[in-house]
């Protein structure tokens, strides 16, 4: 029976989705940066924020069975996941303490429906590929193009260097999409000065474009579960920890100076990178304060929200 909800382990789905995602898991993609940044464009990368994500950044693994299944558990109306242990979500705090972006900043947004890619490219970067597909071009060209700087370079060169490696940072791990092998040059016009680049909130920009990336993948068609979602089930509440950050052994490799604003991840705000606007709450204020917004009767559908993403902005 089409559009038929039947309950399952306090979770409303479709007959449609437990009949597609009886084994069904997600395809999940990142692109890592071969080596580490060459510490001739560190100070660069240290004054636009980025400095850190660089160095951890590289050999990211993902685990499709577990995405997976938290995915299954993902609601669009709360942003959260709902468990049989309590509601969680990923927050500011999550973004901040693991990449070390900043929060407080100018919003990560601009009008770019007038710009002249060609001309961006070729100010910012020296260069223009032979192929500009709606203001997105190959992240293989940046690789080809921009080779690692040596003593011999030249503070432009250096400069344009450090640009493209951030581009594929943005586009690689931080904010990837559908489009693989595709980065959009909106980014390039955040990174003319790296000091005011510094000055943006990129962690909300990612999670900005985290959360109605996996509201997509909610849909039946995108996603496999495994049978790790038994795991997430059997978990009492005393069990999931997901506040990690106090584990000693992980403080540890977290720099002293994202520890110093532990306050700044704990608020209602509105997550925006360009033409994206999220809500953000805290899980740890919803946790103190007690509360637990229960799963909706039937899920709301907000297919006309999330149509307001970064990929019509590629097609406008």
């Amino acid at each position: 029976m089409a559009g038929e909800l039947i309950r399952f382990d306090d979770k409303h789905i479709s007959v449609e989705q437990m009949q597609m995602s009886v084994d069904r898991i997600l395809q999940c993609y990142i692109r890592n940066i071969a080596g580490p940044p060459s510490l001739l464009i560190k100070d660069y990368l240290r004054e636009a924020g980025f400095w850190h994500v660089a160095m951890i950044g590289r050999g990211c693994k993902l685990d499709p069975k577990l995405i997976s299944a938290l995915i299954e558990r993902w609601r669009l109306e709360t942003h959260t996941f709902h468990l049989s242990c309590g509601e969680y979500t990923i927050t500011l705090e999550d973004v901040h303490l693991q990449l070390g972006l900043l929060v407080n900043g100018d919003a990560v947004t601009r009008s770019v429906h007038s710009a002249d890619w060609g001309v961006v490219c070729y100010e910012l970067l020296g260069a223009i590929p032979d192929n500009v597909n709606g203001g997105r071009i190959e992240m293989g060209w940046l690789r080809d193009t921009f080779p690692e700087p040596d003593d011999d370079s030249t503070e432009l060169e250096k400069i344009r260097y450090a640009r493209a490696y951030i581009l594929q940072i943005i586009k690689g791990y931080l904010m990837p999409d559908l489009s693989r092998n595709l980065v959009h040059l909106r980014w390039l016009l955040k990174l003319v000065d790296f000091r005011a680049a510094g000055e943006f909130s990129w962690r909300s920009a990612v999670l900005a474009t985290l959360y109605p990336e996996m509201c997509g993948a909610t849909r039946p068609n995108k996603a496999k579960i495994g049978d790790i979602r038994l795991l997430l089930e059997q978990r009492s509440k005393a069990q999931f920890q997901w506040t990690s950050y106090e584990d000693p052994a992980i403080r540890v490799v977290i720099p002293d100076e994202y520890l110093q604003n532990l306050n700044a991840w704990h608020v209602k705000v509105l997550l925006v990178n360009f033409a994206i606007v999220e809500m953000h709450q805290s899980d740890r204020v919803l946790r103190q304060l007690g509360f637990r917004q229960p799963i909706p009767v039937a899920p709301e559908v907000l297919d006309d929200h999330h149509k307001i993403n970064l990929r019509q902005l590629h097609t406008d």
